[in-house]
């Protein structure tokens, strides 16, 4: 009855507060700390939840979250997008439909450079958009391409989203993360251009103008040195040359002088990216501070356990309790960010996987995933209010344009969840697992 009551005042409180518009973060806190009240006196709770806070952000592992924002926003008024965007156009210039290709591809490579979908949306997106009106393009469709590939960079390493879940999940191989990333995230990106090319098809999109080899080998060599960033960051953190931590401070330094070798960076510019950053580290932090009230709260008076017992009391059969674990995120998804979102469920969900024998490396690509497919869709969904502001379009125009990449989204979902090799197989393969 204890778990049952924390459960009810706990998300009764938080849900309440959120759809009254109250941040995340704050209605996180307030919730955790009025549950605790119930069952602890005012000095106890006001004590334990500060403390908690404290000691949820006190991570050396979390050093590379800010560090990931800092490169991510250099990247991104860095003059690395339009190399990249060229990069890609050469690779799928003759596919028809080439230029909606050349989205998915530089929402790749952009995402998995800067580790940030919103960033991404918005630099490949507003990049691309003038050519593809000018050469025919629906600007509905376009828009519902670029929405739906952005957030592949959140699987595709470097990512702060595999940093967090290693965190709130109890220290799991960030190495491991990284490379189970690979396959879903490459998966998701061909699924995009395979709904994109039958769709362009139908339209008959113009393919570009043939590049000669001269051409393409310059493209290769302007973005060269951004695509450096991931063999260099990755493959440190992978063959144990340096941690997250210090691959993120890596990240940084070489984003930093790459810019100023494109000089691309100004003085003006560069204040603006450690403004950005410093907001953006700390909107993260005290969301994180505030998810470690209550993940103490919850796991104070039993809830995990209770929502464990009551989830596997429904059914003995690992495929249905796993259909209800997605029906559930993709639930979340719609109106919740990927970071909290990792923050609250990872307790909740976490151990329920690991009682039906789910690798918690898995579990962490199907709730990125899952997140990554919230991120596009409405009422919340960031990537899809950027897309269509940098677009110019209205929701209701991209909304169903949006609709065949979100179903193939799900199977993909579905596929990763109950096909443990798309994710454990390379991290496997390396000796990552443990």
């Amino acid at each position: 009855m204890g778990a049952l009551t924390a459960v009810a005042i706990l998300f009764a409180a938080f849900f309440v507060l959120l759809f009254a518009g109250v941040p995340i973060s704050v209605s996180l806190g307030v919730a955790s700390f009025v549950t605790a009240l119930v069952f602890l006196p005012w000095d106890d709770s006001t004590y334990i939840i500060g403390q908690q806070m404290n000691v949820g952000i006190e991570s050396f592992s979390l050093l590379a979250v800010p560090l990931f924002i800092f490169a991510g926003n250099i990247m991104n008024t860095g003059g690395i997008a339009r190399r990249l965007v060229d990069l890609a156009l050469v690779a799928v210039g003759r596919v028809p439909g080439a230029l909606a290709h050349t989205n998915v591809l530089a929402n790749m490579l952009f995402g998995a450079l800067s580790g940030s979908a919103v960033a991404s949306a918005a630099a490949i997106g507003s990049t691309l958009h003038d050519r593809q009106r000018k050469a025919g393009y629906d600007p509905a469709f376009s828009a519902a391409v670029n929405i739906a590939s952005a957030p592949t960079g959140l699987l595709i390493p470097p990512t702060t989203a595999a940093i967090v879940y290693s965190t709130v999940a109890g220290g799991v191989s960030v190495s491991a993360l990284f490379m189970a990333g690979y396959v879903p995230g490459i998966l998701m990106g061909l699924v995009i251009m395979v709904i994109a090319y039958v769709f362009t098809r139908r339209q008959r999109y113009p393919k570009v103008e043939r590049v000669t080899v001269a051409e393409g080998f310059r493209c290769l060599l302007r973005a060269l040195p951004g695509l450096l960033l991931i063999v260099v960051v990755v493959g440190g953190i992978v063959f144990g040359i340096f941690t997250a931590t210090e691959g993120a401070a890596v990240a940084v330094l070489y984003t930093l002088v790459l810019s100023l070798a494109y000089r691309s960076m100004s003085w003006a510019s560069f204040t603006d990216v450690v403004t950005r950053t410093i907001v953006s580290t700390g909107i993260v932090m005290f969301l994180i501070a505030a998810s470690a009230g209550m993940s103490w709260v919850m796991a104070y008076t039993g809830i995990p356990g209770a929502i464990t017992d009551a989830l596997l009391s429904v059914s003995d059969s690992q495929a249905i309790i796993l259909v209800m674990m997605l029906l559930l995120l993709l639930v979340v998804g719609t109106f919740m960010d990927i970071t909290p979102a990792i923050l609250i469920f990872t307790p909740i969900l976490l151990p329920i996987t690991e009682e039906i024998g789910m690798d918690p490396v898995q579990f962490g690509m199907v709730l990125i995933l899952a997140m990554c497919i919230g991120t596009m869709t409405p009422p919340v969904g960031s990537v899809l209010f950027v897309g269509t502001g940098v677009s110019g379009e209205s929701i209701e125009r991209v909304v169903p344009k949006l609709v065949p990449h979100f179903v193939g989204l799900v199977l993909l979902l579905v596929a990763v969840t109950f096909i443990p090799a798309l994710s454990l197989g390379l991290p496997g393969v390396m000796g990552l697992l443990e």
